[in-house]
């Protein structure tokens, strides 16, 4: 049992999707699409844009997005049996599972990364990956410091991304140096995601997400909120809203998708090794590859 599993933000490098765009003519052809849809020329930015430009929220999230959709869209050759994305990553496995039309997953990622951007200029925030420390530990130390810093991606054993204001991030990663860490690494990101910071984008993303026209997927998509396989176009409506200020539970998920019986993992956008690596830290055992 196969499953396609998709990255999320922080995915994203220079010249991205240029060798599927110049060699394949539907990638070349979803490319302008794309482009259309989004209107302004994002693959120009995806070929030829700099790191720095490609770190902007509101071009990262849909770089990523069409990057890992095109892919999933050419070079699949059987339908995955489950599906799971990594934060933005949801969005991708939802339109490899037809849930989502592409049309539809690109407008709302290009609303979520304009809401998120908005609220990272309204509340300022960053996040922070705490390494070899045990997840109650990291916790705890965050409920100490108060609201201003949660948890916020359960990536793998002893790897927790905490997420909250600057001040209340760089406090909790001294405590945690403190308490053991082997190390804790400021994240080059634009805000302060999966944390109560998000609400003003999730209030907007919320609107247009009720809006849009979901469908039974093919296969189960196992989502970052719950953990849990959904079927439902209501469930994961609500689960992609409430995936916004909620920790991304991705440990937790490899482990119920495995219990289901997947027996392969592709990784699908990106490198191809951020959520491959993330997996062997969870499951050595289980093979992976990039599609």
């Amino acid at each position: 049992m196969k499953a396609y599993v998709f990255p999320g933000q922080a995915a994203q490098f220079p010249g991205m999707g240029k060798d599927i765009y110049e060699s394949n003519p539907e990638a070349k052809l979803l490319f302008k699409q794309a482009n259309d849809i989004i209107g302004f020329d994002l693959s120009a930015i995806m070929f030829e844009g700099t790191e720095e430009q490609l770190k902007q929220t509101n071009i990262t999230q849909p770089s990523v997005f069409v990057h890992s959709v095109i892919k999933a869209k050419v070079f699949s050759k059987d339908k995955p049996d489950a599906v799971a994305g990594h934060s933005l990553g949801e969005f991708s496995a939802l339109v490899a599972a037809n849930s989502l039309s592409f049309e539809d997953g690109l407008l709302l990622v290009q609303k979520r990364a304009n809401s998120m951007q908005k609220a990272c200029e309204l509340n300022p925030g960053t996040m922070a990956a705490i390494l070899g420390l045990e997840d109650s530990i990291v916790e705890e130390i965050c409920k100490k410091i108060g609201n201003d810093v949660v948890a916020a991606n359960y990536n793998c054993p002893g790897q927790l991304v905490i997420s909250g204001s600057i001040d209340s991030v760089k406090q909790a990663m001294d405590l945690c140096t403190a308490a053991g860490a082997k190390r804790a690494i400021l994240l080059q990101v634009g805000g302060a995601f999966h944390s109560p910071l998000m609400k003003p984008a999730q209030d907007q993303l919320e609107a247009a997400i009720a809006a849009t026209n979901f469908k039974n997927p093919d296969c189960p998509i196992f989502q970052n909120y719950t953990a849990m396989p959904s079927m439902d176009p209501a469930q994961i409506k609500l689960n992609l809203i409430n995936q916004l200020t909620s920790p991304v539970l991705w440990a937790k998920t490899i482990n119920n998708m495995l219990d289901f019986g997947v027996t392969k993992f592709s990784e699908v956008g990106g490198s191809g090794m951020v959520i491959r690596g993330m997996i062997r830290q969870i499951n050595r055992e289980i093979p992976t590859d990039s599609l």
